[in-house]
């Protein structure tokens, strides 16, 4: 719209006006087609993981190990509970992609469900899992283990899913508003993301200085 409105009120900048939106649009554009094609060729590249029957046996303990850890919470205070069902979640979907990390992370929150049901199955929890494994997934998969991928992963998912996504399905499940819950659990997301990112760091580290990736033919290095 400020395009148009230049161009008729200053018919000098007509062509430059133009020339501008039409780069503007075209980088946005380029941006989008690359990010779209890269998220293909990853979500491509890890179902393809799933013909190795290593990958298959591998993904599986890794399910089983998600439902187990689901089950578990470390009361650190009277508001705050670290859950540990994030680590396999997240090696998941480092070693195999975000197209297993995602359906590991569905079929672990309906396994979990069935076997321990907790009030009504929520089907906007399992997005929020999904999407995290993604998220693991495309910043995590094939890349160099470093512990700055690591904190910008882990800080990606703290905010938009389990902090802006999250309290949202819990507005839906509980009935308060939006900013009566986003105070609380900003505070919690805060202490507890420094701290995943040191868990997950050093479960990490410890599993390829073991040569564990290389068994199960992760190209995650340390």
């Amino acid at each position: 719209m400020d395009c148009l409105r230049y161009m008729f009120r200053i018919p000098l900048l007509h062509i430059d006006s133009v020339y501008t939106c039409l780069c503007v649009a075209l980088r946005t554009t380029a941006k989008e087609v690359f990010f779209m094609k890269k998220l293909r060729t990853q979500f491509t590249d890890s179902f393809q993981e799933l013909r190795s029957m290593k990958t298959m046996v591998a993904a599986s303990m890794l399910l089983a190990i998600t439902v187990v850890l689901g089950f578990y919470r470390l009361q650190l205070t009277d508001f705050l509970r670290l859950g540990f069902d994030f680590l396999p979640k997240e090696l998941t979907a480092m070693l195999f992609g975000p197209g297993v990390g995602c359906v590991v992370a569905a079929l672990a929150d309906i396994i979990s469900f069935i076997i321990k049901p907790v009030g009504a199955f929520f089907p906007g929890l399992t997005i929020s899992a999904m999407l995290a494994s993604v998220i693991y997934g495309m910043l995590l998969y094939r890349k160099p283990l470093s512990l700055k991928r690591i904190i910008m992963a882990n800080t990606t998912v703290t905010i938009l899913i389990n902090l802006f996504l999250n309290t949202y399905w819990m507005t839906i499940l509980y009935g308060d508003t939006y900013a009566a819950l986003f105070p609380a659990r900003a505070v919690k997301q805060l202490i507890m993301l420094p701290i995943e990112i040191v868990l997950y760091y050093s479960v990490a580290k410890i599993l390829s200085r073991a040569r564990v990736f290389s068994e199960v033919g992760s190209t995650a290095r340390s």
